[in-house]
């Protein structure tokens, strides 16, 4: 195996999280400000040592509390003088920010690099500011041109049309679709800082409102107020730092599929394949070294994508994989989703399951540690025609 990809010299060696929860006390730049100090103090560094920036997707201020904070702002309250700074939209799923940091880390035009994700959709939906992605007027903008003839306007009008033909072709039963999510509030209910931490029993699960067929209520994630921020350095300076080594080793971030939301080539399986096979060609490693995966759950569907898309069932059997959810909980051969997933824990785009991958390698997962000495984490991104994968390790 070639080991110079440029991913495997660069390691987490710090985390941070704000509070999450449903309505904030402090402002959204409040909890970016708390995430990224806890991060710095984790690692043991100071803000002087923080010489890089990058957030996905960059400020998006309409109100919509999507992504409220944006480098300018966070650069300014803290005062960091950074020698390089991005952010990225157009991107292999959220993960790009982490990508673009390692490529900058590579290229040495910073040491040590903070990337954050900051949403305040809790208190936006308090506002009346709903979906406001799309505010009156754009709901014919760009692919929504496609979209709105069908009402699809909400991204699970959308994803719910990739699922029904997703359950069109692997035949999976709604019993098994639940398990994700029974999976995920159980994790939760071992997490003091999750939102949802109540049990859910699958006649709950069957009962709840169809939002958009054959999506339900709990297969949609949670909107919160949050911030979560993950320190990146070189691998060589994170050997003499705090923590132990998490080395990254291997990412996938190719787009071999048409960008485009409404003429997606893959419905049921959407960008994942490719990505997932790009990672697997970067590392020795294979699906049955990894011990824990925390895959993307924005939707259901999109862990079910991932457990098949990442190799560890058969394409199209991930619904008897999950059956009963016993090899997906906490002491089952493949942990998913610890922390309680953006279903129970709360949407932070994959950046709460890199936050958790770092606690569970760190053994700091208290009651929802996963036993034994989990090394290997698989980490996942996005759906529809984008997606972004990278394996963590500790040394």
């Amino acid at each position: 195996m070639t080991t110079d990809y440029p991913e495997k010299g660069i390691a987490i060696t710090g985390i941070g999280q704000s509070k999450i929860s449903r309505g904030a006390q402090k402002s959204a730049l409040g909890l970016t400000i708390d995430a990224v100090m806890d991060a710095i103090e984790d690692a043991g560094l100071e803000r002087k040592d923080i010489d890089g920036l990058a957030c996905w997707p960059g400020a998006i201020t309409d109100g919509s509390g999507f992504a409220p904070v944006g480098i300018p702002a966070l650069q300014d309250a803290l005062r960091l003088k950074v020698n390089w700074y991005a952010n990225t939209r157009e991107t292999s799923g959220q993960f790009g920010a982490m990508f673009n940091v390692i490529a900058a880390l590579n290229a040495g035009l910073c040491r040590h690099a903070i990337v954050f994700r900051t949403m305040y959709q809790a208190t936006a939906r308090k506002r009346g500011l709903v979906n406001a992605s799309f505010q009156p007027g754009q709901r014919t903008y760009s692919h929504m041109a496609w979209h709105a003839p069908y009402g699809a306007f909400v991204a699970v009008t959308q994803q719910a049309l990739y699922f029904a033909r997703y359950v069109h072709e692997s035949g999976i039963r709604p019993e098994q679709v639940a398990q994700i999510a029974l999976n995920g509030r159980r994790n939760a209910s071992l997490n003091p800082a999750a939102i949802y931490r109540t049990p859910l029993t699958l006649d709950e699960y069957m009962e709840s409102p169809m939002i958009s067929s054959p999506l339900r209520i709990f297969d949609c994630d949670v909107p919160i107020d949050g911030s979560t921020a993950i320190l990146l350095s070189r691998r060589e300076e994170a050997k003499d730092m705090r923590n132990p080594v998490l080395h990254i080793d291997s990412i996938g971030c190719n787009m071999h599929y048409r960008n485009n939301w409404s003429q997606l080539d893959a419905l049921a399986t959407q960008a994942q394949p490719e990505v997932a096979n790009m990672m697997w060609n970067r590392t020795d490693l294979c699906p049955k070294d990894v011990d824990i995966a925390e895959l993307y759950d924005g939707f259901s569907f999109h862990s079910i994508n991932w457990l098949e898309n990442f190799g560890f069932c058969k394409q199209f059997e991930a619904g008897d994989f999950i059956e009963g959810g016993h090899r997906i909980a906490l002491e089952g051969e493949l942990p998913i989703n610890t922390n309680g997933g953006a279903l129970s824990a709360g949407r932070m785009h994959a950046y709460g399951q890199i936050h958790e991958a770092c606690i569970q390698l760190w053994g700091r997962g208290e009651a929802r540690q996963v036993k034994g000495d989990p090394r290997v984490v698989a980490l996942s991104t996005a759906g529809g025609p984008l997606a972004g994968a990278f394996l963590l390790v500790k040394e």
